[in-house]
C-alpha cells in the first residue's frame, strides 16, 4: 500500500501487487475513477537515514530487522522515504509517552521471546514484533517485543472500521460525490462518484480489500479526514492502546504514525466485540456495487456472478461500471482451517504487517505481526504458523489490557486497563468496560448507596413511630 495512484487499469496493477504482497487478488474488479491525490508533503526537513538497505534493493523487504536493546521502545525505525516529514508550517506530533507501567503484564517487559514453558517457537517468523492472544480472555499466549513501537499500515482500518460502525448505520446508503473521494490514492477497492453504497459495503470494501476510497468516503462522512482520525485516537486510548497513533484513516505512513503489537491486539479484539465487524472480517466473498447508481451497477451475487464484461453505456449515453465480486485478501481465510478473519497492510516504510484469528475447538486466537517480511513465507503463512504454536499450549504469559502501573499518576493507571469490554462469543459484548458486568464496575457503590437508604428508611419509620 505504498503511495502511489492507480487509476482505470487499477485491476491489472492490483494483479501484481497482490502477487508482491500476499495478497488474493480481486475476482473481478470494476474500473475506479483516477483520483487526484492530496498535495503530497513538501520536504521540509531530511527524515533520518534507513536502518536497513535503500527501497529500490529487493533485500530491504526480505531482511529481518535487528532489535536488539529494544530499539523501537518510544518510535519506529526510521523512515524510508518522505512520507512522514510534516507539511509546511506542521510539526510531526510529540509520540505518545512511554507508559509507567508495563501493558500485559511485568512478563511482556522485553522485546526478546517471551512464552511459557514447552512453547514451540516457529522458525520461519520474521516480524519485528507479534503477539499471540486469546480473543475472549485477553490472555497473552506468546509474544516478541510487544511494546516495541512500529507503523500499522492498513491494520488501522481495523479502528477506522470500529469508529465507523459505532458512529453510522450500516444500512445507511451513501451517494458518493467527487468531493468524498478526495485524499484517495494507494489501494483502490472500486468507489466511484455516482456510485450509491451502504456503509456496509464500504466497510466490507475496506476491510476485505483495503480500500483507501472507501476508508477517505467514510470519513468524509465522519466530519473529514483529521476529524476522524481525532476520533480514531480518542478510540484507541479509550480501550488502553496507550502506544497508539494514527496519522491517517487508511494506514498510510504519516507523520507521528505508530501503534504495537500489543495496541493492536487490543484494537482488533476491541473491534471483534462488533458483530458486523466480526462478520465481514470472515466473509471470502462478496458482491460490491458498480457506479454510477442504477441498472447494471448492482452489487451481484458471488455465487452467481455474471461474467465482467466491462463498462456499459446505458441508453441515455450514462457510462455505468458494473458491480463486481470482491475475494478477501487475508490469505488466512482462503488457506489455514478455522480461519475467522484478519487484516493485511503493506507500505513502504511499515513494511509487512498481519493480523489474523483462527478458532480450533472452542478457543478463538488472534496473532499480530508488525514490520514483518515476505521471506522465507508470506506473512498469512508466518500468522499460521505462530497460531498452531499458540493451540498447542494452554499456559499464557500475560493478560492484554491489564498493567501493574509502577510509580504511574492516576491518569496513567486508569489507561493501564482501559474501557475494553470484556469479549467472549461473537456479537456478545460487554459496553461497560474491563470490570465486566455493571454489578462488578459499580458494585460497591451500589452497596454504599443501598445502606444509606436503609439509615434513611429506618430514621423515617422512627419518626413516624415517635408521631
Amino acid at each position: 500500500m505504498t503511495r502511489t495512484r492507480r487509476g482505470p487499469a487499477h485491476r491489472v496493477i492490483g494483479l501484481v501487487a497482490a502477487a508482491i504482497v500476499g495478497a488474493a487478488p480481486l475476482i473481478c474488479t470494476g474500473p475506479a475513477t483516477a483520483v487526484e491525490p492530496a498535495p503530497g508533503p513538501a520536504l521540509t526537513e531530511a527524515p533520518p537515514a534507513a536502518v536497513l538497505p535503500s527501497t529500490t534493493s529487493p533485500e530491504y523487504f526480505d531482511t529481518p530487522r535487528d532489535i536488539t536493546g529494544c530499539p523501537y521502545r518510544t518510535t519506529p525505525p526510521a523512515p524510508v522515504d518522505e512520507s512522514e516529514v510534516p507539511l509546511p508550517g506542521q510539526t510531526s506530533p510529540t509520540p505518545p509517552p512511554v507508559p509507567g507501567f508495563i501493558a500485559g503484564g511485568e512478563a511482556l517487559d522485553s522485546c526478546g521471546l517471551v512464552a511459557p514453558d514447552g512453547f514451540q517457537m516457529p522458525r520461519d517468523v520474521t516480524a519485528s514484533a507479534w503477539i499471540i492472544s486469546d480473543l475472549d480472555t485477553g490472555d497473552v499466549v506468546a509474544t516478541r517485543d510487544p511494546h516495541g513501537r512500529y507503523r500499522p499500515a492498513s491494520l488501522i482500518k481495523t479502528l477506522l472500521a470500529s469508529v465507523t460502525l459505532d458512529r453510522l448505520e450500516p444500512d445507511r446508503v451513501i451517494e458518493v460525490t467527487d468531493a468524498d473521494l478526495e485524499g484517495a490514492e494507494g489501494s483502490l477497492v472500486g468507489v466511484g462518484a455516482g456510485g450509491a453504497y451502504s456503509v456496509d459495503e464500504l466497510v466490507r470494501g475496506l476491510l476485505m480489500s483495503s480500500g483507501n476510497d472507501a476508508a477517505v468516503v467514510l470519513a468524509h462522512r465522519m466530519g473529514g479526514l483529521e476529524a476522524t482520525v481525532e476520533a480514531m485516537n480518542s478510540h484507541a486510548a479509550d480501550i488502553g492502546a496507550v502506544s497508539t497513533h494514527a496519522a491517517t484513516v487508511n494506514g498510510l505512513d504519516g507523520p507521528g504514525m505508530m501503534s504495537s503489537a500489543h495496541d493492536m491486539s487490543l484494537i482488533f479484539r476491541d473491534a471483534m466485540s462488533r458483530p458486523d465487524f466480526a462478520r465481514i472480517v470472515g466473509t471470502r466473498l462478496s458482491g460490491f456495487p458498480g457506479y454510477p447508481a442504477g441498472e447494471g451497477a448492482g452489487a451481484p451475487d458471488p455465487e452467481s456472478a455474471p461474467a465482467h464484461t466491462g463498462p456499459t453505456v446505458r441508453p441515455d449515453g450514462t457510462l455505468v461500471n458494473p458491480g463486481f465480486v470482491l475475494s478477501n485478501d487475508n490469505q488466512l481465510l482462503h488457506g489455514y482451517p478455522g480461519a475467522i478473519g484478519g487484516k493485511t497492510g503493506f507500505t513502504d516504510d511499515a513494511r509487512h504487517t498481519f493480523i489474523g484469528a483462527a478458532e480450533r475447538d472452542g478457543r478463538r486466537l488472534a496473532v499480530v505481526l508488525l514490520d514483518g517480511t515476505r521471506v522465507p513465507s508470506p506473512p498469512w503463512q508466518q500468522a499460521g504458523m505462530l497460531l498452531d504454536a499458540g493451540f498447542a499450549t494452554d499456559a499464557s504469559v500475560g493478560l492484554l489490557g491489564s498493567g501493574s502501573p509502577t510509580g504511574a499518576d492516576e491518569e496513567t493507571e486508569k489507561l493501564a486497563s482501559g474501557p475494553l469490554g470484556v469479549v467472549g462469543e461473537v456479537g456478545r459484548r460487554d459496553p461497560v468496560g474491563s470490570g465486566g458486568s455493571v454489578i462488578s464496575r459499580y458494585g460497591p457503590w451500589l452497596a454504599v448507596g443501598a445502606a444509606g437508604l436503609v439509615v434513611v428508611v429506618g430514621a423515617v419509620l422512627t419518626v413516624r413511630s415517635r408521631r
